[in-house]
């Protein structure tokens, strides 16, 4: 019964190769993070903090100012192939969040969809039998490795790569992805690479 508690739109996603929560939150006007959070989980960011307008930002429990803002990419892991984002958070100085929250914005952008029902759980994309289904109970404690694994499922490795190397190579390839790779296409879709 975690749906009726407010836990069901929680889920786990990879920040720098750790597990954090995000909130999905159909709601929220911008990305956040706390600071205390991204002090303690993801700290020495202060130099990659951008300005933010407005400074101040209202809610419920009164009003909250920002330090900055920050572009962070997160990965939703999934069994056949990651989703990769990378949402600009907006870091508030006396928050308590506890994780991360997804804005409106990368919802509709992503096609992210989460259906209300006992057992609460999430699409992502718009094509008919094309869409990842997350349930998010099962998803949570998956592994990311696995995901990418998968979306090398088509590329080509040298026999002589121990897997220890070839986990290796997976994680910087993925991390540097957008160097020879097209964004929106995972990269066992790139055919004709000899890794």
């Amino acid at each position: 019964m975690a749906y009726i508690h407010g836990t069901a739109t929680k889920m786990t996603v990879c920040i720098d190769n750790a597990q954090h929560p995000l909130i999905i939150d159909s709601g929220v006007y911008c990305s956040l993070v706390a600071r205390n959070y991204l002090d303690h989980h993801l700290p020495n960011r202060e130099n990659k903090l951008f300005p933010t307008k407005p400074k101040n930002f209202k809610s419920a429990s009164g009003k909250m100012s920002s330090m900055g803002t920050i572009i962070q990419e997160i990965i939703i892991p999934h069994r056949k192939v990651n989703i990769i984002l990378n949402p600009d958070f907006v870091v508030l100085d006396d928050s308590h969040i506890q994780g991360c929250s997804l804005k409106t914005d990368y919802q509709r952008m992503y096609s992210i969809y989460m259906y209300n029902s006992k057992k609460r759980h999430i699409t992502i994309g718009t094509n008919k039998g094309k869409n990842i289904f997350l349930d998010i109970y099962q998803e949570s404690s998956h592994d990311p490795l696995e995901g990418l694994l998968n979306e090398f499922r088509e590329g080509q490795f040298s026999t002589t790569l121990t897997s220890k190397q070839k986990i290796s190579l997976l994680k910087m390839l993925s991390k540097k992805r957008l160097a020879f790779a097209i964004g929106a296409e995972p990269l066992g879709k790139i055919r004709g690479h000899y890794i």
